[in-house]
C-alpha cells in the first residue's frame, strides 16, 4: 500500500483560511460507507441523520496555546516551541524550529515568567525541555503563547475560541479536534433531546495527529503517542451501547483513535488513560465505532488512510473528488463529512 495512492488534487482556494460566522452552517456530505452513495446537506441537519438510541462521542480536549517565541540565551537566536505533550514534572515533549540550534542544557527565554531548558534530543526536530516558571503555566500560556494553527492556515484568527470546540474541556491539546467545530451548544441540546446519547472522551492531539507521511509504504510510517483517557460513567454507557446494538458514532479521528484504542486492548471499553500510537489504514477492522462525523483531510494523510478504512478507499477519494467539484471548504476550518 502506497502513500501515493491516497493523494488528490485539491485547488488552494478550497484550503477554508477562516471559520465561518456559524459554526454549523457548514456544508455537510453524507456518504454511505456500505454503497458509496454521496448525498449534501448543511450542517445544522445532521440531526435528520441521527436516531434516538444512537451514542455520538466527542473528544473535549482543549487547545492551549502552545506556539512560543522566545530567545536562545547564549546567542539572540529566535527560536520557535511548539508544545506538543505533558510528561510530567514540568517537562513537555516540543517540536522546534531551527531544532539544529537546541542542544541538551541549551536555554530559551520567552519572558521574565518563563523560560525553558533541554533535557533531551530526539529525531524529527522534537526536544525535550523543561519548563521554569513563576505561577500557574496556562495561566502564562495565555498571556505569551499563540494558538497553533496548521501550517496552511495563513489567515490570523481574530477569535481564538474558534479554534477551541463548545466543549472544550481537558486541557493539553497542540491542534483542535476539528471535526467538533461544527457543533453548537444550541444544536447539542437539540441532539440530545430526540435520546441521542452524548459521552465525552479526551485524546490531547499531538504529533501523531497531523504529521505527515515521510515514507512510500504507508506501513512504515510511525505515529508518535498522544494521551488518551476515558471515565467508567462513558465506558459503562458505551458498553451497554454496544450490548444492545445500538450505533456507535465517533466524531473526529480523534475519537476514532481512542474508542478502538481501548477496545483493541481490553476487547470492551473500560475506565483507562495512556497513551496511544494506534495507526487506522485500510485493512484494519473496526472494533469500536460504526459511523464517523469528520472533516475533509490532507492528501496522503494517516487521516485520510483513516476514513478509507472505514468507507474503502475508492468510496473516499470518489467523496473528495465530488467535494472538490461542489466546491467543498477543506481542512481544519472547512466543511464535514458524516460516514454513515
Amino acid at each position: 500500500m502506497k502513500t501515493e495512492d491516497f493523494d488528490y488534487y485539491l485547488p488552494e482556494h478550497l484550503i477554508a483560511q477562516t471559520p465561518l460566522e456559524k459554526r454549523d452552517s457548514s456544508k455537510l456530505l453524507i456518504l454511505d460507507k456500505e454503497t458509496g452513495e454521496i448525498k449534501h446537506e448543511h450542517f445544522n441537519n445532521i440531526i435528520n441523520y441521527l436516531s434516538k438510541d444512537d451514542v455520538l462521542v466527542l473528544n473535549d480536549t482543549k487547545v492551549i496555546p502552545a506556539r512560543l517565541y522566545g530567545i536562545k540565551e547564549e546567542t539572540n537566536a529566535l527560536i520557535e516551541i511548539l508544545m506538543l505533550k505533558d510528561l510530567g514534572n514540568n517537562v513537555w515533549s516540543c517540536l522546534v524550529k531551527p531544532a539544529k540550534r537546541i542542544k541538551i542544557g541549551t536555554v530559551v527565554n520567552f519572558s521574565d515568567k518563563l523560560k525553558a531548558q533541554c533535557v533531551k534530543v530526539k529525531e524529527d526536530g522534537i526536544r525535550e525541555f523543561e519548563l521554569i516558571y513563576d505561577g500557574i503555566l496556562y495561566e502564562i500560556l495565555d498571556e505569551l503563547g499563540e494558538m497553533p494553527l496548521p501550517p496552511y492556515i495563513h489567515e490570523k484568527l481574530k477569535d481564538k475560541d474558534r479554534y477551541q470546540t463548545v466543549y472544550a474541556k481537558n486541557e493539553g491539546s497542540a491542534a483542535a479536534p476539528t471535526a467538533g467545530l461544527h457543533f453548537t451548544n444550541e444544536l447539542l441540546e437539540n441532539i440530545r433531546k430526540k435520546g441521542v446519547k452524548i459521552l465525552y472522551i479526551t485524546l490531547h492531539v499531538g504529533l501523531g495527529t497531523f504529521r505527515p507521511v515521510m515514507v512510500e509504504d504507508v506501513t512504515k510510517h510511525k505515529m508518535h503517542s498522544e494521551f488518551y483517557q476515558m471515565s467508567k460513567e462513558v465506558a459503562d454507557e458505551l458498553n451497554l451501547a454496544k450490548k444492545n446494538g445500538n450505533r456507535i458514532i465517533s466524531v473526529g479521528t480523534t475519537s476514532t483513535r481512542t474508542l478502538e484504542t481501548i477496545m483493541s486492548l481490553y476487547g470492551e471499553f473500560k475506565e483507562c488513560c495512556g497513551n496511544t500510537e494506534i495507526f487506522i489504514y485500510p485493512g484494519y477492522k473496526f472494533k469500536a465505532i460504526d459511523s464517523l462525523i469528520t472533516n475533509f483531510h490532507l492528501p496522503k494523510s494517516t487521516l485520510i488512510m483513516l476514513v478509507s478504512a472505514l468507507a474503502g478507499k475508492e468510496n473516499i477519494m470518489n467523496a473528495y473528488k465530488v467535494a472538490v467539484e461542489n466546491e467543498y471548504r477543506f481542512f481544519s476550518f472547512g466543511d464535514s463529512m458524516f460516514i454513515k
